[in-house]
């Protein structure tokens, strides 16, 4: 599975590229970060963003975007910047049919170092004993972004097997549901049919 991670945000947006499936080494293809000035207007930093996103989707043709899923802060400015960060690289990839996937920053920490409170410094350096490099990826954004491609890469299996639990218990709740309705009326029709 080839996954694009994206770390939103207006001025760095930290992307990364991972292959890999669980339980098996996996591989860097790309890391890096989109970058607008933060003096720029707002509209034309989120195109500059969308034109990075777009060029990476090209360059790399990841079956899976990971964004992390923005969380409140108790700055609100930031949280709408990277809200707005987060939106552009979403619509990027379901414009291309490509799925996205949504990861806290604490399930990221959690699957990549055991500990959903590590700290960037924790987080980069298992990025880069994860994936074999030299030194950790800079800046965090694009340790933050591989990070995110590992979570989805090693979470997505049991997501998977949660999401076919959960539709397979709906289907044979509709199908009860179904036969018992079935049988009702079959007992209405039978009851009528005596009265008459």
């Amino acid at each position: 599975m080839r996954v694009l991670g994206v770390d939103p945000g207006l001025t760095r947006c930290g992307v990364g590229v991972v292959d890999g499936v669980a339980g098996r080494p996996l591989t860097l293809r790309g890391v890096g970060v989109v970058r607008t000035p933060p003096d720029a207007e707002l509209g034309h930093r989120l195109v500059a963003i969308e034109q990075g996103i777009e060029q990476w989707l090209d360059e790399h043709d990841p079956e899976v975007l990971a964004v992390e899923r923005v969380f409140s802060q108790h700055n609100v400015r930031t949280v709408m910047g990277t809200a707005q960060a987060s939106a552009v690289a979403m619509l990027c990839a379901s414009r291309r049919g490509i799925p996205v996937a949504l990861h806290t920053p604490s399930e990221v920490k959690a699957a990549v170092t055991g500990s959903g409170r590590a700290d960037k410094a924790q987080v980069g350096a298992m990025v880069t004993r994860l994936l074999r490099l030299d030194a950790p990826p800079k800046p965090a954004d694009a340790a933050d972004a591989l990070a995110l491609a590992i979570c989805h890469i090693w979470r997505a299996p049991a997501q998977n097997r949660l999401q076919q639990a959960v539709t397979q218990n709906r289907l044979q709740q509709a199908a009860a549901l179904h036969a018992a309705k079935t049988a009702a009326s079959k007992t209405s029709t039978a009851q009528k049919g005596r009265t008459a």
